[in-house]
């Protein structure tokens, strides 16, 4: 915000400036797991591996929300007291929310070292596969204990972004995804190390974007971290855990679903059977629905990134009553999104096989047979999932939070999960379950429509 003017610039520029640093932040943090199960893939564990990550996947989700709850709450009352001109609560924004990250980070590490066994159970875990699942637990050891060094790191980027240095926040999450991307072959190969090599690895990049986010801390343009700006206040961290109850809810419901879906995988996957007449089992599907999700994981990212990347600036123009500006930036938004689901719809669509081709080689054919499958139904409805979590994310820095919550539970706790476990239920199968993420995304892309034209009127009005 040092060269743009958030109330006078072209929204277009300031789109662009924003979102584009946030967008490679965002896709950089949902590439930590995604590069762990590609190298995995490749490697000796394969699809053994790449199951155990998927479950400890939603456990790193859970730490992700948490960190997003906290950071873009925090980051979003900034903006809104920033654009009011009120400089002892926009500084109490940043402060409070560090405070937070770091109360959470450790309470949930703790959780994780003394709930270990049960966590991974809940998430699909079964003690008598037992590759599988000593590969999990070895994962889920070292990737519990980084998560300070994640949750702080992730959470601080959203205030590092909303004060005006978008492309410091991105340099930040990419110094942490690089050195993962170097190291993950390091340990993995050749030092042999496997799935233990991948999550060592992670922790040592997400401990390199802590340190650089920490660092930012100390020099920031527009708040300052002092004693006075952490004492947390009831109106202050209230307020932050309600505007980003939204962010939580989006990777909550992450964490539900891959819950639900590893256990109902787990059950009907041996009876439901490829063409070549062999059962699908279990470490086929969870394998393949842990890739087809992290993938999913990526276009949300891209998606949330650029929603994000205009939070700062419907913030201060909301706070400063530039009615007009806020819509243009909604619509501008709105634009921008579908054309990336649109993308993605094809490529899913037309090359699945090359979706796939990306996580490992030499598979059976029911593993090839059932990812195929997974790819084209599962992620049949992406553009409707796009407008849904932007809009989520719009509604959000409105100040909306009830209907920003309420969307992001619509479409993926409210109408998927019953709808995966009724078809699931009905047919024994685990190919027809997957037609529910199309079912979920036309209900709650129709919800999205009524409630962001509501608001936009409402401002309007205003």
């Amino acid at each position: 915000m040092k060269n743009y003017d958030l109330g006078t610039e072209k929204i277009g520029q300031l789109v662009r400036h924003f979102s584009v640093p946030c967008v490679i932040s965002m896709l950089v943090a949902a590439l930590y797991n995604i590069v762990d199960q590609i190298f995995i893939g490749w490697s000796e564990a394969g699809a053994f591996g790449n199951a155990a990550t998927n479950i400890v996947y939603p456990f790193t989700v859970l730490a992700l929300g948490l960190s997003l709850l906290v950071g873009d709450g925090a980051a979003a009352n900034f903006s809104l007291e920033w654009g009011r001109n009120n400089k002892d609560r926009s500084d109490k924004s940043v402060g409070n929310g560090f405070l937070l990250l770091v109360i959470f980070s450790i309470l949930l590490c703790l959780i994780g070292f003394i709930f270990k066994s049960q966590i991974l159970k809940i998430f699909g875990a079964n003690p008598e596969e037992k590759t599988c699942y000593d590969f999990a637990v070895q994962y889920f050891t070292v990737i519990c204990s980084g998560l300070p060094f994640y949750m702080i790191g992730q959470g601080m980027n959203a205030s590092i972004r909303a004060d005006g240095s978008p492309k410091y926040a991105m340099a930040c999450t990419l110094a942490g995804a690089i050195a993962n991307l170097i190291l993950d072959p390091l340990f993995i190969f050749a030092f042999n190390m496997g799935v233990k090599g991948a999550a060592i690895a992670t922790v040592i990049g997400q401990a390199l974007t802590f340190v650089m986010s920490i660092s930012y801390l100390f020099r920031a343009k527009n708040f300052k971290i002092s004693r006075k700006s952490v004492h947390l206040e009831t109106s202050i961290h209230s307020r932050i855990i309600s505007i980003g109850m939204a962010s939580l809810i989006v990777q909550l419901s992450i964490v539900v679903i891959i819950a639900v879906n590893n256990n109902l995988l787990s059950k009907y996957g041996y009876e439901t059977f490829a063409s070549t007449g062999v059962a699908f089992g279990s470490v086929i599907p969870l394998a393949v629905v842990g890739i087809v999700m992290k993938v999913f994981g990526i276009v949300v990212s891209i998606v949330i990134g650029i929603s994000l990347g205009g939070q700062p600036i419907i913030g201060f123009n909301m706070g400063a009553g530039n009615v007009e500006r806020v819509n243009e930036t909604i619509s501008t938004i709105t634009k921008i999104v579908l054309s990336v689901g649109s993308l993605f719809f094809l490529i899913f669509e037309l090359a699945p096989d090359f979706v796939i081709s990306l996580f490992g080689k030499n598979n059976s054919p029911e593993y090839t047979e059932y990812a195929r499958l997974c790819v084209r139904i599962f992620l049949s409805g992406i553009i409707l999932t796009c407008f849904i979590k932007s809009a989520a994310i719009m509604l959000q820095s409105l100040g909306k939070s009830g209907k920003s919550t309420l969307l992001a539970l619509l479409r993926d706790v409210i109408i998927f999960v019953p709808s995966s476990i009724i078809l699931a239920l009905l047919s024994h199968n685990i190919v027809t379950m997957l037609w529910a993420s199309l079912v979920s995304d036309v209900v709650a892309f129709i919800v999205a429509v009524i409630f962001v034209r509501i608001e936009t009127k409402k401002t309007i009005k205003k």
